[in-house]
């Protein structure tokens, strides 16, 4: 089973053991509709049943059984949780975990392995290092994005004039 990171738990919330989570993904109401997430320890991943979650200034406040006080709560600050990855997203939808080291390459050739994928809101940007080791910052929109394939291990882009530089 493969897991992935949503968020990191950031405070409690109240006296009653809820836990407040910093989420990574751009999409926040599908937190609520998870039931389990997943603490990682020496001995592996141990699952965190959510008896409630909801959205609160951005935030997830989650209700896990078994964390009933503020001081049970208080012991998760600062984990990350985890939940476990889907098999199969939606065509064109990606895990940035999956698309990071990604080679990057133009009809010309490689020009740099994808390094990071910042989320602006409008758009993701995509951090490219470059063969010379230079720092790029590509939008990741149609535009410049022409293919990410995932079994070749690669995304084709169309750079624009000293986007290199």
């Amino acid at each position: 089973m493969d897991y992935i990171e949503v968020g990191k738990v950031v405070n409690t919330h109240g006296i009653r053991g809820e836990i407040k989570l910093n989420p990574w993904t751009d999409n926040l109401p599908e937190i609520t509709e998870i039931d389990t997430f997943y603490l990682k320890d020496k001995d592996g991943f141990r699952p965190l049943h959510a008896e409630r979650v909801r959205i609160h200034k951005n935030c997830a406040i989650i209700k896990a059984a078994g964390i009933d006080d503020m001081n049970a709560a208080e012991q998760l600050r600062g984990r990350v949780l985890y939940v476990e990855k889907m098999e199969e997203l939606p065509e064109g939808r990606y895990y940035i975990a999956d698309l990071i080291g990604l080679s990057v390459k133009t009809e010309e050739g490689e020009i740099g392995i994808l390094s990071d994928v910042l989320q602006t809101g409008a758009h993701d940007v995509y951090e490219i290092t470059t063969t010379e080791g230079k720092k790029a910052l590509l939008p990741a929109v149609s535009q410049f994005v022409e293919e990410i394939n995932m079994d070749a291990r690669y995304i084709r882009v169309r750079l624009i004039e000293g986007i290199l530089d």
